[in-house]
């Protein structure tokens, strides 16, 4: 297998490692305009299991893209592999460059390859947790998302500027906008993290979990920010974000009936975003080349992956989801 990995800042860097400790996987392309960057990752892999393609805008020659540059370029790019029959693994979480990738729904089936968008920590894990508990349901009412943390800089921007748009939350049937920052909720995570403020931010979460779970009643997605998050979040960032972000975390909440009674699961997980986001899009990757996914076409993982089998393998790499165990109030 070959693998074009397309921008290596702190997602893609780990994302292209994961990968070539895979078995499977021959040989990795690496692409970023930054040649430095693509020269410390080649030199950590080695030039027998991986490239240099920065200068060859070719599409062609490889069996998938894991596209892991900055968030809000990812669609036309996906574009061309999908033409070329290449299927692609998106790790963007901003909310308009996912929602171009999954408009390559028809055109990805008719080409019968998979887009798998939002392939990261969250969207991405967060994704999977959720459809594993789904299957605990006869019938799912609510899904609540909600992280903490950033990977590189480029998620941090995207970060910062999820606070500063309308956030969209699904609601009896329909999309509702309401103002990033508003809503704060107390969201407990797994340890060492804690409880952290969660506010209303414009994540692409609850557009992908809709499509997974269309009878749903309600999604919503947070992050968690502090006052000086939100004061600023309509300003340019006053600093250079850190070349990684610390430990983070994901929490999802499902609400549903079995039979006659209602209840609620509370999934999370616990790592640093970056390298968590390359273990998911180097796994999504390879199930999009192996016959891993259910189907041609764009989605997000909650809809294209068997959930149970994608977080084994993730705890086999590292990644290990935590369950919430105590009384709901």
């Amino acid at each position: 297998m070959k693998v074009a990995v397309v921008g290596v800042g702190a997602v893609g860097a780990r994302a292209a490692r994961q990968l070539a400790s895979s078995d499977g996987v021959a040989h990795i392309e690496v692409r970023d305009t930054d040649a430095e960057k693509v020269g410390i990752v080649v030199g950590s892999l080695g030039r027998d299991r991986s490239s240099d393609a920065s200068g060859n805008d070719d599409v062609a020659g490889v069996d998938v893209a894991v596209l892991a540059g900055p968030s809000g370029t990812h669609a036309d790019l996906a574009r061309r592999y999908v033409d070329a029959r290449i299927p692609v693994v998106s790790v963007s979480d901003d909310l308009d460059d996912v929602r171009a990738l999954l408009a390559l729904d028809a055109t990805a089936a008719h080409n019968g390859v998979a887009v798998v968008v939002g392939a990261g920590f969250s969207p991405g894990l967060s994704c999977v947790l959720v459809a594993h508990a789904a299957t605990l349901y006869d019938i799912v009412d609510e899904v609540h998302v909600a992280k903490v943390g950033t990977g590189g800089p480029a998620c941090a921007s995207t970060h910062h500027h999820a606070l500063a748009n309308a956030s969209v939350d699904w609601r009896d049937g329909q999309w509702v906008t309401r103002r990033a920052g508003s809503g704060r909720e107390l969201c407990w995570f797994p340890d060492p993290i804690g409880g952290e403020d969660c506010y209303r931010a414009a994540v692409p979460d609850a557009v992908l979990l809709q499509r997974a779970l269309p009878g749903v009643q309600r999604i919503t997605g947070r992050v968690a920010a502090n006052r000086r998050d939100r004061i600023t979040a309509r300003f340019p960032m006053l600093r250079p974000p850190h070349p990684e972000g610390g430990v983070g975390a994901v929490r999802v909440e499902v609400r549903g009936r079995r039979g006659n009674a209602r209840d609620v699961h509370v999934l999370g997980a616990m790592d640093r975003p970056a390298v968590a986001a390359g273990a998911v899009a180097a796994i999504a990757a390879i199930a999009a080349v192996t016959g891993g996914v259910r189907r041609a076409g764009a989605g997000g993982l909650a809809e294209m992956v068997e959930p149970v089998s994608f977080l084994a393998e993730l705890a086999r790499r590292g990644v290990k989801a935590a369950v919430f165990e105590g009384a709901a109030s």
